[in-house]
């Protein structure tokens, strides 16, 4: 067993502290939520620097403020510098989506703990070297196309890494709650990233990558010195085990209650449960829910990754009550839509906990983003005040059935009974899910870059059109959980 303890976690073996019985089940599991929350906000955050870029990179914009018009970086000004943008977009976000298949059917077969360091060490890695281009004084649009494609390939090995191993240590109770304070990881990696890289986009574009990219790796060291993926890997049997945490909004305290089949012991031997074993592709596909789920995170997606990659852009080239914004600055706006999505996500879960029904949450949440988006580009330009209220109602509804679905939803249908409740069908179906999520988000700013150059009208309506599909795809879903809540009287 020990042996077993060190390969998966060196830092237990550096402090034998950490280990049980000095330590309690509930420790590791706040260590495991704090070890990848801070992992996936990394990835976030160097995923940020291309959205933030786009007006720097981009072609020439008219603006009245002091700072003047952009020059652009070749071979993205010119007239057909969006449409470079967003293939730019789809380079990375296609390599995104077909790695995101593969790296949950890799996931479910080795260790979590040292794959998702290969993605996190890669991931930086690449983001440095776009970052290089700058200093290199590189103008091929194959360079970057070429490393924006690789690097998707090492990002897409995060999520279905990091759900699989939460999953592995809480219990379905109030799950969509834990994940989505959880979650807020992918708006609060947005905030950074998007502050970091626009607090040094003076200096020049290339340092919005590099540093970034150091903050991966830097995490990186830190997952593979901490992060347990299993409570078996250290002595927790979790067989029987339903965790339930009450966290208070305020913070003032947590009451953790453990309601146990058998008291949580220190493991005598490893289990061969026959249900352990992965698996398949195509059977987790036929799991129920899982592609209405996947087809409704498409398009959810599809618009989350549009604003993700467009909105700072967005911002530069509207006029604020007549006023151009500075890049920084647009970059800097554009967090209030990732704050909105923070408070999205952990109401999204909390709300689908309280009246367990997660369709009927994310529907709700979907339908209610339609005019939210139609009030922000309307009125959103009038002036800031009524820009920063509309962009964070706007954050709130449209972040909140996209983080529900990847966090708890996935982990709801990758455990659930018709599985056997076997926890190595997480990473499959995650990746699954979210894979195809990822196509929707690699053709979003796709079609942004394109649309755009019609008006802005246009890529909005592009993203109302892709909300209602969304919507619609769970309706079967959310009419079986009503039906459900009538015939058992809940």
């Amino acid at each position: 067993m020990q042996s077993k303890i060190s390969s998966l976690a060196p830092a237990l073996t550096l402090f034998p502290g950490l280990k049980p019985p000095h330590k309690t089940l509930f420790f590791h599991q706040i260590l495991v939520l704090s070890i990848t929350f801070l992992a996936y906000a990394s990835f976030h955050a160097s995923r940020k620097p291309p959205s933030i870029v786009k007006s720097v990179l981009g072609p020439t914009v008219q603006s009245n403020s002091t700072q003047g018009s952009d020059a652009g970086w070749p071979p993205f000004n010119g007239t057909r510098g969006t449409h470079r943008l967003g293939e730019l977009d789809l380079a990375f976000l296609s390599s995104y989506a077909v790695g995101m298949y593969m790296a949950g059917h890799v996931g479910d077969r080795i260790d979590l703990r040292l794959f998702l360091v290969f993605g996190m060490m890669g991931s930086g890695i690449f983001t440095i070297f776009f970052g290089l281009g700058y200093w290199l004084d590189v103008h091929v649009l194959g360079f970057f196309i070429g490393v924006q494609i690789v690097c998707g390939l090492f990002q897409s090995i995060g999520w279905p890494c990091v759900v699989a191993v939460v999953g592995n240590w809480f219990g379905k109770s109030k799950r969509g709650l834990i994940m989505g304070i959880w979650n807020s990881h992918t708006s609060v990696g947005n905030i950074i990233g998007s502050i970091v890289a626009s607090g040094v986009l003076e200096f020049g574009w290339g340092w919005s990558f590099v540093l970034p990219g150091i903050l991966i790796i830097f995490v990186a060291i830190l997952v593979c010195l901490f992060l347990v993926v299993n409570p078996e890997d250290i002595g927790f049997a979790q067989s029987g085990i339903e965790i339930e945490m009450d966290v208070e909004i305020d913070g003032v305290a947590e009451n953790v209650q453990k309601v146990e089949s058998e008291e949580a012991k220190l493991l005598e031997s490893d289990n061969s449960d026959p249900s352990s074993s992965a698996i398949g592709f195509l059977e987790a596909w036929k799991l129920p829910g899982v592609a209405p789920f996947a087809f409704c995170l498409f398009f959810s997606k599809l618009v989350a990754y549009t604003f993700l990659y467009w909105l700072p852009f967005y911002i530069r080239h509207t006029a604020v009550a007549g006023v151009h914004l500075s890049q920084k600055s647009a970059g800097i706006l554009s967090t209030i839509f990732d704050v909105g999505g923070v408070l999205g996500g952990v109401m999204a879960g909390f709300i689908s906990d309280m009246i367990e029904a997660r369709a009927v949450t994310s529907i709700l949440f979907l339908f209610l983003s339609i005019p939210a988006l139609v009030l922000y580009r309307i009125y959103g330009s009038l002036s800031m005040l009524t820009s920063i209220a509309l962009m964070f109602i706007s954050g709130l509804l449209v972040n909140g059935p996209y983080s529900l679905i990847t966090t708890a939803v996935a982990a709801d249908l990758g455990t659930q009974n018709l599985n056997g409740g076997n926890s190595r069908a997480l990473a499959t179906v995650t990746a699954i899910i979210d894979g195809t999520g990822s196509v929707g988000a690699a053709l979003g700013p796709l079609m942004a870059g394109y649309v755009s150059s019609r008006g802005w009208n246009s890529v909005f309506f592009m993203l109302i059109l892709s909300i209602l599909f969304a919507g619609l795809l769970l309706v079967r879903v959310a009419r079986n959980e009503i039906r459900e809540k009538i015939t058992t009287g809940k």
